[in-house]
């Protein structure tokens, strides 16, 4: 800081003015005539100067002189440039301890080990079972096939049984909170949560989570004998929460219809991936969802509202959103509190996203496609420093299949993709985004650049048993450099997904809700 305030202070030297400082005369050369001329000037500043306010100087070795005045001012000038910089210094250190805080929390740093998973796969059967679900695309891993086949001999491992259900109600100390993959996860009435395909909303006034769901707890068949496994529609499932962790079943907030044949919900049709935002000006909870007959041949969107997050949700119709198709979609409130909706569109080949209008309840005339031709599906879309994120999946049925992360500066694009985001496990682990499907990323508060990714690992062979793969979803790297990429898009921020058999939230995070 020494360096800093000698400049400062050079700085000032030479706004110093002349009525303070006095300079020697010097005679070389001078005539009579300049000499005489020069004394009665100085005899009349001499003169002024008596009427003037005596001032004590100092002086320096170069016989420059300051007066009282402007060393004092020049000390303030000092003492207020020191203080701009150590605020502006202690901002900087704050912002980046903020940044900071999620890879230097020990939990956190736990969660980013890469923690690999070793399975045998049997060898291979001469015939594989009639019984394990078709896939459609031409990239088939050994994994894959054998997680699809419901005799393999590692049915255990992917769909472990009830013994190893997480159990709120049982376990305590040291055991609770613990997120285990692809285990049964039971309510507070000890029963398979059931909220498949869906999302979680923060209600802000109860201070509660609401996760909502498809409720599947039916039996699995097929409308026809090529058509995909499925389960006649029961509802949209709500569990609430404080913690993440131990969820009590609220019921049933949007049900099937049982008589009218006619009817969006009518139980022989499909409703899947309900996801509810919060209207701060109507005060309503508003769910859009996919609305589609046994054939998929609907493809729309449905909306429900509800004065309560726990419901019940009053249907009000479906549309094809744009004059489009829909199927697989989801839907994100931004900051600014307008709402989007993003869905997979023109045969699986498109993802349309486009704003609602101010109550929720529909769409403005504004919409844009991207991914192109990529057979995106499973939107979930997340927002951090200012960059928008999405995860998709691949479009395979039930099948499992590759993640891919994208970024973009605006959600309305353009979109970059990003690549993988899976971390650990193994090869075969990671191109089949852990035997799961993206549904949802919520945001962790109180660390920033931290999420848990939510993903279902859907069981074809009987879909109620269809298990939750949530995990710890981490934004990497500086969100301020720029990328090589043609958008100049922060993408040196890395996005990934960590596998982990067992983890947990680090203790004392919802203090920040």
């Amino acid at each position: 800081m020494s360096g800093r305030f000698a400049n400062f202070i050079v700085r000032l030297a030479p706004g110093v003015t002349h009525s303070t400082v006095h300079y020697p005369l010097a005679f070389v050369n001078c005539n009579f005539q300049h000499d005489f001329e020069d004394t009665k000037k100085e005899e009349k500043m001499r003169m002024r100067n008596i009427y003037r306010k005596t001032t004590t100087l100092r002086c320096n070795a170069g016989s420059r002189c300051y007066s009282t005045s402007t060393v004092i001012w020049s000390l303030l000038g000092c003492i207020l440039l020191f203080h701009l910089y150590s605020n502006i210094h202690h901002k900087h250190g704050e912002a980046r301890e903020v940044q900071l805080r999620v890879t230097n929390h020990p939990q956190f740093r736990e969660l980013q080990q890469v923690e690999e998973e070793v399975i045998q796969l049997p060898p291979p059967k001469g015939k594989r079972s009639p019984r394990a679900a078709k896939r459609r695309h031409k990239r088939v891993t050994p994994l894959v096939d054998e997680f699809l086949d419901q005799d393999s001999r590692l049915r255990h491992v992917f769909f472990p049984g009830n013994k190893s259900a997480i159990d709120p109600v049982k376990v305590t100390g040291n055991d609770s909170y613990y997120y285990y993959p692809g285990r049964i996860w039971l309510d507070t009435d000890r029963n398979p949560i059931q909220a498949h395909g869906g999302g979680i909303l923060y209600d802000e006034r109860s201070n509660t989570y609401y996760w909502y769901g498809e409720y599947k707890d039916g039996l699995t068949y097929h409308a026809h004998k090529r058509g995909a496994a499925r389960v006649d529609i029961i509802g949209v499932g709500c569990y609430s929460s404080k913690d993440l962790w131990t969820w009590k079943n609220e019921g049933i907030v949007l049900a099937a219809e049982e008589m009218n044949g006619t009817h969006d919900l009518y139980k022989s049709n499909v409703l899947e991936r309900p996801k509810v935002i919060f209207n701060e000006k109507t005060r309503k909870y508003v769910m859009w969802m996919h609305i589609d007959d046994a054939n998929y041949t609907k493809a729309a969107v449905g909306i429900a509202i509800s004065d309560t997050p726990d419901g019940p949700f009053e249907y009000l119709g479906s549309q094809r959103p744009h004059g489009y198709e829909s199927r697989d979609m989801t839907v994100f409130k931004d900051e600014d509190g307008v709402a989007y909706l993003i869905y997979s569109s023109e045969e699986n080949n498109v993802l349309h996203i486009g704003p609602m209008t101010e109550d929720y309840l529909n769409l403005i005339p504004v919409m844009r496609r991207v991914f192109v031709g990529q057979r995106r599906e499973a939107p979930a879309v997340f927002k951090h420093q200012g960059t928008y994120y999405m995860i998709t999946s691949g479009c395979t049925g039930w099948a499992p299949n590759e993640a891919l992360a994208h970024a973009a500066e605006s959600i309305l694009g353009p979109w970059e993709t990003m690549g993988n985001p899976c971390v650990g496990g193994n090869k075969m682990f990671r191109i089949a985004t852990f035997l799961a499907q993206s549904t949802f990323v919520l945001p962790l508060p109180g660390f920033p650049g931290s999420f848990i990714f939510m993903a279902d690992r859907w069981n074809p062979a009987d879909l109620r048993d269809s298990r939750y793969v949530w995990l710890p979803l981490i934004v990497e790297g500086p969100a301020d450099q720029a990328l090589k990429h043609s958008s100049g898009l922060p993408l040196s921020s890395r996005v990934s997904i960590y596998w982990h058999r067992k983890w947990r939230l680090p203790q004392g995070w919802s203090t920040f809700k």
